[in-house]
Formats: C-alpha cells, sequence, structure tokens
C-alpha cells in the first residue's frame, strides 16, 4: 500500500510540475518577429517582380530605412536575391524600384586596400550566412571576414561591426553621387555630412543630414570626392566619401551610431541623441523586437503551418512600413517636418512615400480597422499636404510624382471619416477633395483628375482626345465620386451637391459595351473605340486590360450584374477570366511589361492578381449568388501565389497593398469598397485569428475544422447566432465578438445565396 502512495505522491507532483509549466507556455509572449522573413519578394527584376522588395530593417512607419545593398547605385534594384555581393549598407527611403530613391546614403565596412568603388569594394556574402529580420540585420562579408550588425530606430540605427585583427580596418561613408559632403571631426570620433540623391520630386533645398558616431577613436582619416583623395578632413561635391581606420584585434567589435534629418545638422544630432543616446546595441534591437512585436500581435493567428505563419506575418510587416512618417521632434520636443511641397520647416504630422492607386483598396481599410489612431495622424498629415502644395498627394515619394491615375485620396479620407476616425480638420479635406474633381495639377499631370473637364459634361473621358487610360480613370473617378457621396451626405453638405456625386457614381455604366458585356473606351461623339480587343493591356486601361478592369465598379457591383443580364451570366463572365489562356496584347507598351508575364505563368487564365485592379474580382461572386467560387479561388491564390520564399510574391508588392490583401484575406474578409463600411466574406485561412482592437474590444474568426482540403463555408454564426450574409459591418467588428464557420470540403451552395446576404450595392441602397 505504501508504494502505491508513494507512487501516487510521486505522479501528483510530476502533474503539479506539468501544470506549472503548461501555465508557463500558455503565459509566454509570441515572438511574432521570429516569423517575419523580410527576404520574400527579394527575388524580383525588371522583366519580372516576384515583389520588387528589399529587406527593410526598420520600425513600423520608420522615417528611414536600411537594407544591404547588392547592386550599384543607380540600379533601382538594389537588393537581388540571387546577387553574391554586397556594396553597402544603405539608408534608404525607395518605396518603389520603379520610382528610385532619395536622402539615401551607405556605410560600409572593409580591410586591406582602401577601395571606394562599389563594384570594387564589394565583398561576397552567402545567405546561409545572412540573418534578415525587421529590427536585425546580420551578414558575414567574406573577402573582408568581417560580420556586419544592423538594428534600427526611426531615424537612425546601430551598427555593430565585428572585424578581424588588422592594422588596417576601415568603415566607410559614401554620400552617394548626386550632390554630397562628408566632414570627420576625430575628437569627437564623428561623420557629419549630407546627401542630396534623390530622383525627382524634391524642393530645390532638398538635404538629408546625417552624423555618425564611434565607439572607437580613429588612427587613419580620409576624405575623398569625385576627383579622387583629398586633403584635409572634409570634402563636398558631386560625390563624397570618408573613410576611417582603425588597428583592430579578432573579434573586436565596433559600435557605429547613425541618424538623420531632412531639417538641419542640428537635428540629426537631435535625433542621434534621443533615439539612440547611451543604448547599447543589443538594448536598441530588443526595443525594436517589443515594438515590433506589439504591433504585429495585435492580429494573432493560429492554427496554420509554420510557412503559412510566417507568410501571413511577413506579409503585416510589409503592411507597416509605408507611408513613412516624414516628421520629426525639434529641441523643445515640437513635431515639426521638412516640407517636401515647398521646402519650408513646419509644424505637424507629414507621411510621405504612398501610392493611393495602390493602397486605397486594402492598404488604409486595414488601418482604419486595426490602427486607426495612426489613420487619423495620417489624415493629419494629409491636411498639411494640401495647405503646403494646395493639393492632395496622389503618389508621394516624397513629394508629388507624376505616377498612376485616379483621385484616391477620396477614398482614404471618406474611409477614415465614414468609421467614425476623428482628430484632423474634416472640412479641409473635404475642400481639396472638391478641388480635385475640377482638374488637375498642369504640371505633375496625376495630381487631381486629369480630363476632368470631359468627365464633368460627358460622364466619361473620351477615347480620341488625348488622354491615355481614359477607361480606366472614368472608372474610378466615377467610384471616387461614390465616395464622395457617401461623405458628403455625413457632412450635411447641400443636396445640390450631393445629387451630383450620386449621379456621378453612376457614370461606370457610360462605359459599359453590352455586345462584349465589358467595359470599353469610347469617343467624344458617344461611339464606341474600334477595334476593340479585350486583351489589349493599357491603352483606355491602366497596366491592365478590359477583362481586369470591368470589375472596378467597387460601389455597384449590382449595378454591373444587371447591366450585364444578371447573375448567371455575371458569374459566367467571372469564371472565363479563370478559364480563357492568359493571352494577351502588349502592342500599346511594344513588349510584354513584368505584369503580362506575371499573369502569363501562373496557369490562373487572365486572372492578374500580381496587380492590383482586378484583386478584389474574386469576392464578386458573393454578389451573385455563389460565393462558395470565392471560396474555393481565395484559398488557391493564398496557397499559390503567396510563399514564405524569395519569390513569394506573385507582382509588386506596392507599399503594402499586395501583402493587405493577403493579411485581410487570411483573416476571412475583404474590403471591396471601402466608404461602404463593409467587409466582404471569404475563407479564412487559418484555425483562429484574434483582432485585438485599439478600442479595447477584441474580435475572434474561428474556423476549428479549417484545413487543405476543408476551404468552404458550410456554415457560419456572429456571436451565436446564424450567420448567412456574404458582408460584415466594420462597426460590427468594432464591438468585439466572435464570427465562427464551420468548414468542409464540400462547397454549401444554399447558404449565402439569398439577395440580404448580397454586400453592399449603390443601386440596391437606393432600392
Amino acid at each position: 500500500m505504501k508504494k502505491y502512495l508513494l507512487l501516487i505522491s510521486f505522479l501528483s507532483l510530476i502533474l503539479a510540475g506539468c501544470n506549472t509549466n503548461c501555465e508557463k507556455f500558455k503565459k509566454s509572449e509570441i515572438n511574432y518577429v521570429s516569423k517575419v522573413n523580410t527576404l520574400i519578394g527579394s527575388d524580383s527584376e525588371f522583366s519580372l517582380s516576384n515583389g520588387n522588395t528589399y529587406p527593410a530593417i526598420a520600425l513600423p512607419w520608420g522615417m528611414n530605412f536600411w537594407t544591404p545593398q547588392t547592386a550599384e547605385t543607380g540600379n533601382n534594384w538594389m537588393y537581388a536575391y540571387d546577387a553574391h555581393k554586397i556594396d553597402g549598407f544603405r539608408q534608404t527611403h525607395q518605396a518603389s524600384n520603379w520610382l528610385g530613391d532619395y536622402g539615401c546614403f551607405s556605410i560600409f565596412p572593409l580591410k586591406g586596400k582602401i577601395k571606394i568603388g562599389e563594384k570594387d569594394r564589394a565583398s561576397w556574402f552567402s545567405h546561409k550566412a545572412e540573418t534578415a529580420k525587421p529590427n536585425y540585420y546580420e551578414v558575414y562579408l567574406a573577402d573582408y571576414d568581417i560580420t556586419t550588425e544592423i538594428t534600427p530606430t526611426e531615424r537612425g540605427a546601430c551598427f555593430r561591426i565585428t572585424f578581424p585583427e588588422s592594422d588596417s580596418s576601415y568603415v566607410l561613408i559614401d554620400g552617394l553621387d548626386r550632390g554630397s559632403m562628408v566632414r570627420i571631426i576625430p575628437e569627437k570620433r564623428k561623420i557629419i555630412g549630407y546627401t542630396r540623391y534623390n530622383s525627382g520630386s524634391v524642393p530645390d533645398n532638398f538635404h538629408n543630414y546625417f552624423v555618425a558616431v564611434f565607439d572607437k577613436d580613429f588612427e587613419i582619416t580620409s576624405v575623398w570626392d569625385e576627383g579622387g583623395k583629398k586633403n584635409g578632413l572634409s570634402a563636398e561635391g558631386k560625390h563624397a566619401v570618408a573613410i576611417v581606420g582603425f588597428k583592430t584585434k579578432r573579434g573586436e567589435q565596433v559600435n557605429v551610431k547613425v541618424a538623420s534629418s531632412f531639417i538641419s545638422p542640428e537635428q540629426a544630432e537631435l535625433n542621434l541623441e534621443r533615439e539612440l543616446g547611451d543604448k547599447s546595441f543589443t538594448t536598441i534591437k530588443d526595443e525594436g523586437e517589443k515594438i515590433w512585436n506589439d504591433q504585429l500581435s495585435r492580429v494573432a493567428v493560429e492554427g496554420g503551418t509554420d510557412a503559412q505563419l510566417s507568410t501571413f506575418y511577413s506579409a503585416l510587416y510589409r503592411v507597416l512600413l509605408y507611408p513613412r512618417k516624414f516628421y520629426e521632434f525639434d529641441k523643445d520636443n515640437k513635431m515639426v517636418h521638412y516640407s517636401p511641397y515647398n521646402g519650408k520647416v513646419l509644424p505637424g504630422y507629414m507621411f510621405t512615400d504612398n501610392g493611393s492607386w495602390d493602397t486605397f483598396r486594402a492598404v488604409f481599410p486595414f488601418f482604419t480597422l486595426m490602427y486607426p489612431d495612426h489613420d487619423a495622424n495620417i489624415m493629419k498629415g494629409l491636411v498639411n499636404a494640401y495647405k503646403e502644395s494646395g493639393w492632395l498627394p496622389e503618389w508621394a515619394t516624397p513629394g508629388h510624382r507624376d505616377c498612376m491615375i485616379g483621385s484616391n485620396s477620396a477614398s482614404i479620407i471618406a474611409d477614415a471619416y465614414l468609421k467614425g476616425i476623428r482628430g484632423y480638420d474634416i472640412d479641409i479635406l473635404y475642400e481639396a477633395l472638391i478641388k480635385n474633381t475640377k482638374g488637375h495639377n498642369k504640371h505633375i499631370l496625376s495630381v487631381g483628375r486629369l480630363g476632368a473637364e470631359y468627365y464633368n459634361t460627358l460622364g466619361y473621358i473620351p477615347y480620341d482626345v488625348g488622354i491615355n487610360e481614359n477607361a480606366a480613370r472614368t472608372l474610378e473617378y466615377s467610384y471616387d465620386d461614390f465616395c464622395l457621396y457617401e461623405l458628403a451626405k455625413k457632412l450635411k453638405r447641400p443636396e445640390k451637391e450631393i445629387n451630383l456625386f450620386r449621379l456621378r457614381a453612376e457614370n461606370y455604366k457610360n462605359l459599359f459595351d453590352p455586345d462584349h458585356n465589358l467595359m470599353r473606351g469610347k469617343n467624344k461623339d458617344g461611339t464606341f473605340q474600334s477595334p476593340f480587343n479585350p486583351l489589349k493591356w493599357g491603352d483606355a486601361f491602366t497596366e491592365g486590360n478590359s477583362l481586369h478592369y470591368t470589375w472596378s465598379v467597387f460601389q455597384d457591383i449590382q449595378g454591373l450584374i444587371d447591366l450585364m443580364g444578371g447573375d448567371k451570366e455575371f458569374v459566367h463572365m467571372l469564371d472565363t477570366v479563370f478559364a480563357m489562356p492568359p493571352d494577351f496584347d502588349c502592342s500599346y507598351y511594344g513588349f510584354p511589361i513584368h505584369e503580362i508575364r506575371e499573369m502569363q505563368i501562373v496557369n490562373m487564365g487572365n486572372y492578374a492578381h500580381g496587380n492590383q485592379p482586378i484583386q478584389h474580382m474574386i469576392y464578386l461572386y458573393d454578389y451573385a449568388g455563389e460565393p462558395w467560387k470565392a471560396q474555393m479561388h481565395v484559398r488557391d491564390v493564398m496557397n499559390k501565389l503567396y510563399l514564405d520564399t524569395p519569390d513569394g510574391y506573385c507582382g509588386d508588392e506596392d507599399n503594402g497593398q499586395t501583402s493587405a490583401w493577403y493579411v485581410f484575406s487570411a483573416m476571412g474578409f475583404y474590403p471591396v469598397c471601402p466608404g461602404s463600411g463593409q467587409y466582404v466574406i471569404g475563407a479564412p485561412l487559418f484555425k483562429r485569428v484574434t483582432l485585438k482592437l485599439e478600442n479595447g474590444n477584441v474580435f475572434t474568426i474561428e474556423a476549428p475544422d479549417n484545413s487543405d482540403k476543408n476551404i468552404y463555408i458550410k456554415s457560419a454564426k456572429l456571436n451565436d447566432k446564424i450567420f448567412e450574409h456574404n458582408w460584415i459591418d466594420h462597426s460590427t467588428i468594432m464591438k468585439g465578438g466572435t464570427l465562427f464557420f464551420q468548414m468542409s470540403d464540400t462547397p454549401n451552395k444554399k447558404r449565402g445565396t439569398a439577395k440580404e446576404d448580397k454586400p453592399f450595392s449603390l443601386s440596391n441602397d437606393d432600392k
């Protein structure tokens, strides 16, 4: 008996220990940063984009990013996964390979003979000796036997460089070749300077001032410009470089703290002191990890594979990079910014590096859901941008850039205000939106509305008046007018004004060709363009063809269904896009642009997920009584086109938009029509997603039966009540609760088929 009692006691102790350890396990914080792979999308080139990303070493929305550089300056594909050499570690503000960089300079350690040129100094490296995380980067430079580590702050970074034993160890600071200055201050172990490097869209007085402080005395100093080595401690001109050197023991670590400012050298020093100060490399790294974990943990996903978790959190990391903060804090701790529009230093918020044509679709709706306070600050920045330039930015990098089409700032602003986000001057923003509807900036055609005079009188932009991408512009202006209609109602504007935008929200109908059931360019005399090839990219459309842009009626899918002849024909047209071969006509461009190739190679017919115009199309099955097809295609796209590999995207990532599609879709819904207040149901990827909302509420999406085979929704409950709708309101999510899905390997063709289950459409709203 005693033996049994001893055995029971022993087992009790084991169980007690297990329970204690289990509790510890439950309470331990998940390291979301460890799931992020910043190299996803970096296997890209001019002719084929698998993301066109670089491994941004940064804090969320940081003013400055850092990246290893494998290409020589001037090649906007500055980090390529298949490259073998690194020639610098670059402070970068590049938001798109296609637009280039600004305010950039680089730091590079080396030993032995001094080599100035990027190609000459470049060192072999291997991904096997590389670690790439949001808050930390490490790589071994084989030619120099040097390990470089970087950890960022919002406006600076700390480098920790591990040298070999050498009498000639160096750190080089390259101001790059479009105007720069360097000055070495040995007694302070400091290098200061500026770079004027830019790709346009900056005021004449543009500078990025930098300061770097070392923790080791300089034994060697030299400065160089485009003419070669110079006497003294400073150089200024087209291309300035500073080099400091010292003797090192094997394994000796040299720390370099660096920060910059768009305002002044003094502000750069202040940024350095505030953000890095006396902190150690490890402290800065740990602080950065906590900041990222705090942000990433707001969306907690469970029940997926390691690869799916990595893909999800890597996508979420990309969503939280842009638009970047473009403001600083002066000596009195007041917020100020250098205006990328008029070159003045002014008070208040400023954000930049954002293309509204991309991000209105899902990035900003994600901010309204998960980061409303941050979204309000961006609105404050838009107020300042309008005051400083007279226009709202549509593509800012850092100032107005002549890029893409539309005036989709209307969507971003209206969606925020209609969802209850406040704290900014909506009257000024509304004034700016109205100005957009009346014309465009004559010097920057993407700002305002090119072709507004035709659109406002004819209801469309004619094909034959010399305005390219006219049909795409018409469709986007019509959607933007819907956003203005909703905003005008909310602001209680005059009835005449409200009715004007309500009518213009139907302008999409002016381009619908019933003979083809497609959108088509229309001439000034009211005849359709001829000949018409639905597979022709560009021309009347933007980076797509008629098959892609026909669906850009976000505000009134029911109206589009009616034009096509009803649900059955609408679904047939959707099906056709996937079923047909990936044929194309590239005659407008003269060669197959990369977006065409990205569509062609993925075996999804003419569905071109690699570019933004069609990314919402899958969800349109929900409007036509066959939501199970949306569920099928959403899962197919997530599985095939999003991977945790260097080629893990299917086209340009574009300021977080392609990532935001995945984040929303993996959660189980998507904002087809920002401004409507609804999200359209797809099918969740994970068994559980927990949204920790900023208002303190928690909204959970549960799908415990989810699997590779169980991709269809069999039934659903919202807060324990049967839920049949193919949509869910933003306000419902913000209250907190649980959306429960029972998943199945076969589609339920009865659920979500009633008229009331269809998501919002302007036509139905009127009825």
